[in-house]
């Protein structure tokens, strides 16, 4: 089978996540444009050459396309860009006729545009920076009662607004052509999330006019890769705090089981009973509330033991946003590690993030004709030292990227290797310059 991929951006977890996951299964022929033309945090990507790449693709069987990276060079951009509705609109009609001539299966997204609750202006317009927490309330009770009232200057909402409208108009476009039938499937993904704001008033509009909208926005990528191989994988969830399963995880307006539910079937696979499942997966969830290491916000670490089954199985780690449970970590590691049965771990960021990833790996792995068992190794590799060693540990004693992360994570890095039984040379650099993301490096 041939995949072409057009990333969110150069993220490992959007660009190399991707490459490692499609080389489990070594009849995936996959082709993604060089990592060069891609955006990062202050850079768009470069449109013309990845429109080029995309025109120039051979036949492949199915495309998974980030819409946001052709209409605004990013994810990010899309929040930030001035270019004109028009200039956007006859950019995407360009790459629809592109789309139309390729007679390939298309697996697409486009964002809703976030709103951040907070004055860190790093992802946002230079004003979020002063009026961030203000937009976001502003948003919020304009939503929910109708209240236009703030002090935010006009001309800056003005802004806002006609951002969001243009962004918008756009996602109705894609809409439109999937009725007329361009994408086999066309998600439209809602990120950071709160109970009301305009961003969430967008997605109900589109969900009135037959879109489909998810919770999630880096993940889903992965997702419709997943969704790609177009086969049947059969998915046990178990959740090892089944009481609280019901309770809703940061960033996300909805409960953890719906998370997991909707997850596995955008993945194009099926729940199921434990008897009937090709792979089981496990959820270590969170009591009363979901813990943040990042944000020094605490819950209840994992108290029990974890015995591996003698059956196919996965897990994900959402006790906390954005990093293991150390406690559910240790326990996982008395067992025997037996690449037979086990199909990944992950805890990266968002509950959605970490689902997205971590059924894609397992669906290519379950499906894999040809099944390679190093690149699989490198992914759990990645994960573990991202996930545990780095998010969980590491990156609270750091105060900056720099050449400090070595010495502290080699501790980890012998237990990961040994686990894996890897002797070769990792590396770690930060790809945008920032600690909320290192990048695993094999040499």
């Amino acid at each position: 089978m041939k995949i072409a991929f057009l990333p969110i951006d150069n993220r490992p977890v959007c660009y190399t996540l991707a490459q490692t996951i499609a080389g489990i299964n070594s009849d995936i022929e996959f082709f993604i444009p060089e990592r060069k033309y891609l955006g990062d945090l202050k850079t768009i990507a470069n449109i013309e050459a990845l429109i080029n790449w995309l025109k120039n693709l051979p036949p492949v069987d199915a495309i998974v396309l980030s819409l946001d990276t052709i209409a605004y060079g990013g994810l990010i951009p899309s929040r930030r860009s001035n270019d004109s509705f028009k200039q956007i609109k006859d950019r995407i009609e360009n790459v629809k006729q592109i789309l139309l001539s390729k007679n390939a299966k298309i697996y697409a997204f486009s964002s809703i545009m976030r709103i951040s609750n907070n004055n860190y202006n790093e992802e946002e317009k230079e004003y979020w920076s002063q009026y961030g927490e203000k937009i976001f309330k502003y948003s919020y009770n304009l939503h929910k009662t109708g209240n236009s009232q703030t002090d935010v200057p006009q001309d800056i909402i003005e802004d806002y607004l006609n951002t969001r409208k243009r962004n918008s108009e756009i996602n109705k476009i894609y809409l439109e052509w999937q009725k007329e039938g361009l994408f086999e499937t066309l998600v439209f993904s809602k990120d950071d999330c709160a109970q009301y704001g305009l961003n969430v008033k967008e997605a109900q509009e589109l969900e009135a006019l037959g879109g489909f909208t998810k919770t999630g926005a880096d993940e889903i990528p992965l997702s419709l890769l997943s969704r790609a191989l177009n086969k049947e994988v059969k998915i046990c969830p178990i959740f090892l705090e089944p009481e609280y399963k019901n309770l809703i995880s940061n960033y996300e307006d909805v409960s953890v089981e719906k998370s997991v539910n909707g997850q596995i079937e955008l993945a194009g696979c099926t729940i199921t009973d434990y008897e009937n499942a090709d792979i089981i997966l496990y959820i270590n969830n969170f009591k009363d509330t979901q813990g943040e290491i990042v944000m020094r916000v605490d819950t209840k670490n994992f108290d029990g033991e974890f015995k591996t089954p003698e059956k196919p199985y996965m897990i994900a780690d959402v006790r906390f946003a954005n990093g293991a449970d150390n406690s559910f970590v240790n326990a996982f590691f008395k067992n025997i590690i037996d690449d037979k049965y086990f199909y990944g771990y992950s805890a990266w960021n968002t509950t959605a993030n970490t689902l997205g990833s971590l059924i894609c790996g397992g669906k290519y792995k379950f499906l894999s004709q040809k099944y390679n068992k190093e690149s699989f190794k490198k992914l759990q590799i990645t994960r573990f030292l991202d996930d545990w060693a780095y998010q969980a540990n590491v990156r609270q004693q750091l105060e900056r990227p720099d050449g400090q992360i070595k010495p502290l994570i080699k501790p980890f890095e012998e237990k990961i290797k040994n686990i894996f039984d890897y002797n070769g040379n990792i590396n770690y650099i930060y790809p945008w310059n920032r600690l909320f993301e290192v990048e695993i490096e094999f040499n």
